[in-house]
């Protein structure tokens, strides 16, 4: 249970860290430049998904659906509002600087990408075939199959 969230924590620190790179490259690198920040935010937003893809594939074909989605039930949020929140300060910018419009669309966009990289990484892990259900379907006709039937004589 503590290695759970540890990995856990882990996780919700790395797609802070993806956040925090972002937001210093565009600060120190591109400060003012609209259209180098929206593709380093777009790129932000790609690494997340396919983080959490990653994440979804190694986890999904190591433990149940129910366990692992119950944990980026968790991580995904804690990151966002991270992200969202803490984020611009770190920088020196107020969160809600941009108004209602871009506040929102930040969570709506990362939602987005958190969505897409699970989805996907779960449907390439069900694909394979390793997913912990397919695996788990596989063992029982395997063990299923290894025994004869027994013929009782009456």
């Amino acid at each position: 249970m503590d290695r759970r969230w540890r990995d856990v924590g882990v996780l919700v620190a790395a797609l802070f860290a993806v956040n925090v790179v972002a937001r210093l490259i565009i600060r120190f690198g591109y400060d003012g430049d609209d259209t180098v920040a929206d593709r380093v935010s777009l790129a932000m937003f790609v690494v997340i998904g396919l983080i959490l893809a990653v994440v979804a594939f190694r986890w999904g074909g190591q433990r149940t659906l129910a366990g692992w989605a119950a944990d980026m039930a968790l991580v995904v949020p804690v990151a966002m509002a991270l992200t969202v929140l803490v984020g611009p300060l770190l920088v020196g910018h107020n969160p809600f600087a941009g108004g209602a419009a871009t506040f929102l669309a930040q969570i709506w966009l990362y939602l987005l990408a958190a969505g897409a990289g699970l989805l996907i990484g779960y449907l390439v892990l069900t694909a394979l075939g390793r997913d912990y259900r397919s695996r788990q379907l596989k063992q029982y006709a395997e063990v299923n199959a290894a025994k004869p039937r027994r013929v009782v004589r009456r």
